[in-house]
């Protein structure tokens, strides 16, 4: 399905998002760095924690609120209330006032109305797209979203230092016109039938009844390991934004990256970091699609232990050199990591989750990230309190143990399935 056949609705929301990722991705990933320089490591890190929480709440609702409100109306004000955090964010990093407090406080409704916005338009997708087609369509926007990831840090890192009140700004205002744009030039696409539906049942009952659906992954051990197991791996991938940025800042200082003769390019630790995040980008837009299919030639029991144990390597090679060239080797190990189960992983849940339950089964699969993300700020206070090398090698660690519970995960089937064989014989 080409670009030109797609819905009047997915053609702005693809342009006008486009934009506002890379605006976005020129100063998120140094964040971090701000928010440590102000707070300490050890602050720093409990408070993005604390934030994730309320996203994860946010999150837990974004269905809902999609279904009751409509698809245009939640994006609407997502997109207004980030860019409206974006604006305050900014005036509390300007010349005229410097309160990280009131910083951190519109960082954290940013990623709250982000929450909102995201189930939204996702909703609008499967609302306009014929189910043939949706993975094509979903595909082309996460590509997107990774050419905004190259571009926007490789921008950042030359004017996120001295620019960080413009940056904000010009965030806040594309998601102010992003607003504007959707609520003039889209149509509402909620079916009248989920309206009727969600409109009987009230916000607790909603969010009390999605809690009781996670219960499922204790009624499964399968799937228990395979949440455990991923929340483990995410402890390793979720650097990316958090342990991985502050160490580059604190470990490399004008290193030449390219020289010839008497002329060099020198990068300092916000840079250095730019360059290895764009280069995820880079990596994953480029050979998502090969990698999967080059996987799927091989058991899914191996590609899960060897994508963890990648990420251990990766991140044990990470704290072990501060040169920017052995930082994009790391980087590209890392990224291999990620690669191996990109394509795999919700086909693995597709395929263990009941009929009747595939949506519980999706839903709480989501755990692996929500609660992942929510614990792997405590990296940047363990920095403090044993050291950049005890923390990375206990993230290798985590990784590795993810590692075992992958094996035991695939173990647990066969071994039912051969003393279910015996007792047949028997």
């Amino acid at each position: 399905m080409k670009i030109k056949d797609w819905d009047k609705n997915l053609k702005v929301r693809f342009f006008g998002e486009a934009l506002m990722n890379i605006t976005f991705w020129m100063f998120f990933p140094f964040l971090t760095i701000y928010f440590a320089d102000e707070f300490g490591k050890d602050k720093a890190g409990l408070l993005l924690i604390f934030s994730q929480v309320f996203s994860v709440l946010a999150n837990l609702m974004g269905g809902y609120t999609a279904d009751r409100f409509g698809r245009k109306k939640m994006m609407v004000l997502s997109a207004f209330g980030q860019g409206l955090s974006f604006i305050i964010f900014g005036f509390a990093s300007s010349p005229w006032l410097d309160s990280p407090v009131l910083g951190f406080i519109c960082f954290a409704f940013v990623g709250i109305f982000g929450s909102f916005y995201w189930p939204a338009s996702q909703a609008m997708v499967a609302d306009v797209v014929e189910e043939k087609d949706r993975s094509q369509v979903f595909a082309i926007f996460y590509t997107s979203i990774n050419i905004a990831v190259v571009v926007g840090p490789i921008l950042g890192a030359i004017f996120y230092v001295h620019y960080r009140f413009q940056l904000l700004m010009a965030a806040g205002i594309i998601c102010i016109l992003l607003s504007f744009i959707l609520s003039r030039w889209t149509r509402e696409t909620l079916p009248i039938q989920i309206l009727i539906e969600s409109g009987n049942s009230k916000w607790h009952a909603v969010l009390l009844k999605q809690t009781k659906d996670y219960g499922i992954i204790f009624r499964d051990k399968t799937f228990l390991l395979f949440i455990i197991a991923g929340v483990l791996a995410a402890q390793t991938f979720m650097q990316l934004d958090l342990l991985i940025p502050v160490y580059t800042n604190e470990a490399v200082h004008n290193q030449a990256l390219f020289k010839w003769n008497d002329w060099s390019f020198s990068v300092q630790g916000e840079q250095a970091f730019g360059i290895l995040l764009s280069e995820n980008g880079f990596l994953v837009a480029l050979f998502t699609v090969a990698v999967t299919k080059m996987m799927l030639k091989y058991k899914e029991r191996n590609v899960f232990i060897l994508s963890s144990l990648t990420y251990a390597a990766a991140i044990i090679m990470l704290g072990q050199t501060q040169w920017i060239w052995g930082l994009i080797l790391a980087m590209a190990v890392f990224t291999m990591g990620e690669l191996m189960t990109a394509g795999l992983q919700q086909s693995y849940v597709s395929k263990i989750a009941p009929d009747h339950m595939r949506g519980q089964y999706f839903a709480a699969a989501s755990l692996r990230f929500t609660i992942g993300k929510t614990i792997a700020p405590i990296s940047i206070p363990l920095t403090v309190w044993i050291g950049y090398d005890w923390t990375f090698f206990i993230l290798a660690l985590l990784a590795v143990v993810s590692a075992f519970l992958y094996w035991l995960m695939f173990a647990l089937p066969e071994r039912n399935n051969g003393s279910h064989a015996k007792k047949e014989s028997v």
